[in-house]
Order: structure tokens, then C-alpha cells, then sequence
């Protein structure tokens, strides 16, 4: 049995300048390689005032439970500089034994990696799926995000869509690759510091990242978007 390359399938997908709220081709060539396994595939374009109009897509395979759906997006926040980057962000080249490209760790590494997993799962049982799979994968993830996942979700919803169980492939690796699976995410909480003191003259960058748990504050990390002068 041939096997699918997710090597390959992350590539394509970096070569597609998918920046919110342009699709960049990245939907059209999941689309592609999903018909071609056999997926009946939706493009769903949702938009309300104010924002901008953003693709996404729906695809299933299988008619029985249970229904295991895999969920994530392909845009990707803006590259920058451009010439700043070592690799161009949306070459997909390979150097040093590693991919480069803008989304390759969020999320089109992981999105290729469902892929080829699926495609070699469908192989392996002559096209057919242990029950379903579906893939739920919005273009609207990075930006605001008004016009993806929640929407996307109540279409297919309407549609009578019911999923057993969910893979999202975010990355969540601590130290090494696959050592961490989460059921979920705690969300995150905006605030305002307001520090009291002399004013001084700023000669360094001292930095703060709170992590909330449930109820409480349980650890803090360095992080570059608060500065304070001591």
C-alpha cells in the first residue's frame, strides 16, 4: 500500500498565501484531494457587516456512526517582513531537516498530518471508512474569527450533521513532537496592570504572562508585549 505523504501535503498547503481573509488556494487543494478519496465536499462562504466575506469548507465521508470529525483552519496571521525571513514564508522549503513556510506549526502541519492519516486509513480499508469522517475547516481562525468554526458548526448542525468524537490538530507539544493531548482550552482573560511608583527612564524590557486556571493564577513566564520601567 501506497502511503500518503504528509511531508508533501504540508508543503502544498504552505505554498498558499492563506493570510485572513483570503482562502490563498488552501481550501480548493484541500477540496481536491479529498474528492479524489472519495469525500463529498461543501465550500461555505459566511460574512456579516462589517467583515469581510471568508470561505471555509465541509467534507464527509460515510454514512454511520460513529462519526469522528477532524477540525482546524488554514489561514495564518500576516509573514512581515518578508526579506526578514530566512525561507521565504510561503515557499514550503525544506533546509536543515526542517519545513519552513508561515502556518507550518499553526496549523498546516497538522492539517496535512489528518490528511494523510485519513487517506491512508481509507486505503487500508478499500475506500470505506470505520463509520465517518469529516473534516470542518474554516479561513477564518487568525483575525477576528466571526466568520468560521461557530457558524460553520450550526450549518452543518442544519444540515443534521451529529459528530462523535473531535480531533484538532492545534500544536500543543511541550517539549517533544506528540507528548501532549488536550481535551480542551481554558480560554484567555484581557486585562489591565496598572503599576504605581517614580517614574524612570526605561533601559530594559521586563516581561509578564499570566496563565489562569480555573479559579486561580498558577504560574507566570516571560513574554514580550508588556514593557515597565523600574
Amino acid at each position: 500500500m501506497t502511503q500518503a505523504d504528509p511531508i508533501a501535503l504540508a508543503r502544498e498547503l504552505l505554498r498558499c498565501p492563506s493570510v485572513t481573509p483570503a482562502e490563498g488556494g488552501a481550501l480548493a487543494f484541500i477540496e481536491r484531494v479529498l474528492k479524489d478519496a472519495g469525500f463529498e465536499v461543501h465550500r461555505v462562504t459566511f460574512e456579516e457587516a462589517g467583515t469581510d466575506p471568508v470561505e471555509n469548507l465541509y467534507a464527509r465521508i460515510g454514512t454511520a456512526a460513529p462519526h469522528l470529525m477532524f477540525a482546524g483552519h488554514t489561514d495564518v496571521v500576516p509573514p512581515g517582513d518578508e526579506m526578514a525571513w530566512a525561507q521565504p514564508p510561503f515557499s514550503g522549503a525544506i533546509k536543515d531537516g526542517m519545513l519552513w513556510g508561515r502556518g507550518a506549526v499553526d496549523m498546516k502541519g497538522g492539517i496535512a498530518c489528518a490528511l494523510a492519516a485519513v487517506l491512508d486509513h481509507l486505503a487500508a480499508r478499500g475506500g470505506k471508512p470505520k463509520g465517518s469522517i469529516s473534516f470542518l475547516i474554516t479561513g477564518d481562525e487568525e483575525s477576528i474569527a466571526v466568520n468560521g468554526t461557530i457558524k460553520l458548526l450550526k450549518w452543518a448542525a442544519d444540515k443534521g450533521e451529529k459528530f462523535d468524537h473531535c480531533i484538532l490538530a492545534e500544536p500543543s507539544n511541550v517539549s517533544n513532537l506528540g507528548d501532549t493531548i488536550k481535551i480542551g482550552r481554558r480560554g484567555s482573560l484581557n486585562g489591565t496592570l496598572v503599576v504605581s511608583g517614580k517614574h524612570q527612564r526605561c533601559s530594559s524590557t521586563t516581561v509578564l504572562r499570566i496563565y489562569f486556571d480555573a479559579t486561580d493564577v498558577y504560574t507566570s513566564r516571560t513574554c514580550s508585549h508588556l514593557r515597565f520601567c523600574v
